[in-house]
């Protein structure tokens, strides 16, 4: 018998089981660092959706002040006053119930010193009483409230203030916007996605940024957000960022 014959031969078979060995092995370890690699990728967007809303509430407050030397004679002036401010909105189509009337505030004034500090002595009384309304009917009130000058023209010292504008409904706008916003960041990861001959997954995480709501075509932008009450028309926008799995 050849012994060395036989030895060399089972060294052959062996080295050969060997090598196929290490080359499977080298397939299978490829094959599961290609895929978990891949599995591994990701790729994160950022998806918008901008609407435009008209606000449903405003608010808006007036001032009726007097000053007189005597307390008394400034309190007259506004208990006559501050009815016909409120018979005046009345007239214009408010309803009563939207009309709330402020309590009196007094101010007593004081004596000027040499030093332009004030001094003990009273020379007057200042008191003011607020008119406010808050209403549905936001084209109207805005209308009323460029109106009420005419006031002034019949001897009452009205102070108008600035109307503020909102919308009732932003927690459901909120929630339909998200989606939207969501459903643009999956269209923006599938294309680019599929530019590079892959597609996208599941997704790992989102991130939902703050709301935008500004006056109509504003470009104003903030990292807290803005909550615009200025205008009666108004652009809301939402952000999301999203990360897709790639496959």
């Amino acid at each position: 018998m050849d012994l060395n014959g036989h030895k060399n031969n089972y060294l052959f078979n062996g080295g050969v089981a060997l090598a196929i060995g290490l080359v499977l092995s080298s397939i299978i370890f490829g094959w599961f660092y290609s895929n978990s690699k891949k599995g591994a990728e990701a790729i994160t967007v950022t998806g918008s959706a901008k609407k435009r809303i008209k606000s449903d509430l405003v608010t808006w407050s007036a001032g009726v002040t007097y000053q007189a030397p005597q307390l008394s004679e400034a309190y007259r002036s506004l208990a006559e006053n501050v009815p016909r401010v409120k018979q005046y909105l009345v007239s214009k189509g408010i309803a009563e119930n939207q009309i709330t009337i402020s309590s009196i505030s007094t101010t007593a004034l004081h004596k000027q010193n040499e030093n332009g500090g004030e001094s003990s002595e009273i020379t007057g009384y200042s008191l003011r009483q607020s008119v406010d309304v808050r209403s549905n009917d936001v084209d109207k009130i805005a209308q009323i409230a460029r109106e009420a000058t005419e006031l002034i023209n019949q001897g009452i010292l009205l102070e108008s203030g600035s109307p503020q504008y909102s919308f009732t409904q932003l927690g459901d706008l909120k929630i339909e916007m998200l989606g939207e916003a969501a459903k643009d960041a999956k269209t923006r990861a599938e294309k680019i996605a599929a530019s590079t001959g892959n597609r996208i997954g599941a997704v790992r995480s989102a991130r939902m940024g703050v709301m935008q709501i500004t006056a109509a075509d504003s470009t104003e932008v903030s990292d807290a957000g803005i909550s615009d009450t200025s205008s009666i028309d108004k652009d809301v926008t939402a952000v999301v960022n999203i990360s897709f799995a790639v496959d």
